[in-house]
């Protein structure tokens, strides 16, 4: 009794910071009490999805050059998707690049499901093609569409690099694909310590995965607005 009868006077944010301040070898272990949900801070995991997406203003790309890197970075976009992470016109930008064969159209899914094109950087054509099966524009260089090894995975790496905890689901509907490709394929990269499953976004529900070092930036915002929360006064 001695030892917990003042485990209670602490206030929720100070015990909160002291839950987030494990290592990530013990979060490990924490990650299947399914208690993240409640130390995770919502506005510190808003700004970093913003980030990652470069929705935030400032990382949004602000020349035709910034729009490849873009694209680069985060792979397929909608020309909807290309607007809202630029300062410029994204349709007068992309239609350069494409132009300039420095992007490729791709049509991700069937038509009949009301799927818009989607750009992507001529490099990963080959890669999407291969993990996805998107048919390619003729006269692309040869030396760009020899055959991509572990193509899905790559793709599923990139979408949990760029984004927060998100589920099976979100990503096999952007993808297109069956929900138990997407798992097995989710699984594979959890397996290969790249990334982790558990209950993390506040308020949400079922069991998502998120990018290990995904989930470290969000931890450690949490636990600067938690001790910001707790520091001493005048």
């Amino acid at each position: 009794v001695a030892n917990y009868i003042y485990d209670g006077d602490a206030p929720l944010a100070e015990r909160r910071a002291q839950a987030l301040s494990i290592d990530q070898t013990q979060l490990r272990e924490l990650l299947g009490e399914a208690e993240l949900r409640e130390l995770l801070d919502a506005d510190a995991l808003a700004d970093v999805e913003a980030q990652l997406q470069q929705l935030d203003e400032r990382y949004r790309a602000r020349s035709v050059d910034g729009i490849h890197d873009l694209l680069l970075h985060l792979g397929d976009l909608t020309p909807d998707e290309i607007d809202a992470r630029s300062t410029i016109s994204g349709t007068d930008a992309v239609t350069q690049l494409t132009r300039e064969r420095r992007v490729v159209p791709i049509r991700v899914g069937a038509p009949a499901a009301g799927r818009s094109d989607r750009f992507i950087p001529v490099e990963y054509a080959a890669r999407y093609r291969d993990a996805l099966g998107v048919p390619l524009p003729t006269g692309l260089p040869e030396s760009l569409l020899a055959p991509t090894r572990d193509a899905a995975l790559d793709v599923a790496r990139r979408f949990a690099r760029t984004h927060g905890p998100f589920t099976t689901a979100e990503f096999a509907d952007r993808y297109a694909i069956g929900r138990s490709t997407a798992d097995a394929l989710l699984k594979t990269l959890a397996a290969a310590g790249r990334l982790l499953e558990g209950e993390f976004r506040p308020g949400g529900s079922g069991r998502e995965w998120c990018d290990a070092d995904v989930l470290q930036t969000i931890r450690r915002r949490s636990l600067a607005k938690l001790r910001k929360e707790v520091e001493r006064v005048e």
